[in-house]
């Protein structure tokens, strides 16, 4: 048997021309394991769950950075609940408000078309005089019990009553927008008067007691 050079094969291997062992079995093995080695790391990657929205070319997430990401949309999904809970609160508190703002006057939550100056002031005009109209459903009353009644005298003052009231109603309403928008136009010369003067004429429609916002000033008391 021929001795082993230094550095060289074993002698078991190199010295017999009758098995030669080729030089590309060293490379082989190594090239295959590490390719082995490379499919098993791509399996176990592609085993964890992919961020949805992680663009291509970024490493996948670990699993328990996923499980948190998961926790952190289920308590978005709480937060939104609590903030539609939050929200039904504040709307009722919100018309608690406004409610409490149309009986007191109080301007800051009354509604949008009962806010402003103008506003408030033909409120407190129409509050501090006497309105035809207002007494429309208690004459009205009266007037139906008339004409029920069998009696052709009192239905004819029945039906007198009628055009009496409705005249009166008509000039009352002429007379009250004409004066009003005379002094919505000297107290409030650079302010927006558009449809106060409506919204006086529909409050003296409704009786006193029955007027929201509440009136905050006496019959004759100037505003």
């Amino acid at each position: 048997m021929t001795t082993g050079v230094a550095g060289s094969f074993p002698a078991g291997l190199g010295s017999n021309p009758g098995h030669p062992v080729p030089l590309g079995f060293v490379f082989r093995s190594r090239a295959k394991e590490e390719k082995a080695g490379a499919d098993k790391a791509s399996l176990t990657d592609s085993t964890q769950p992919r961020h949805p929205q992680a663009p291509k070319g970024r490493p996948t997430p670990k699993r328990s950075e996923a499980q948190s990401q998961r926790r952190s949309v289920a308590n978005t999904t709480l937060t939104r609940k609590d903030a539609s809970k939050r929200q039904r609160e504040e709307r009722r508190s919100a018309l608690e408000r406004q409610r409490q703002a149309l009986a007191g006057g109080d301007e800051r939550y009354l509604p949008a078309r009962d806010k402003g100056p103008v506003r408030k002031f033909a409120r407190d005009w129409i509050d501090s005089r006497f309105n035809v109209a207002e007494f429309f459903l208690p004459m009205a009353v009266v007037i139906l019990v008339l004409s029920v009644v069998r009696v052709p005298a009192l239905q004819n003052i029945a039906l007198l009553l009628w055009l009496i009231v409705i005249v009166l109603i008509v000039l009352d309403a002429v007379v009250s927008a004409f004066r009003l928008r005379k002094a919505l136009a000297e107290r409030f010369p650079d302010h927006n008067r558009k449809g106060a003067t409506r919204y006086a004429l529909m409050r003296s429609l409704q009786m006193r007691r029955l007027r929201l916002p509440k009136p905050q000033v006496k019959r004759g008391e100037r505003p």
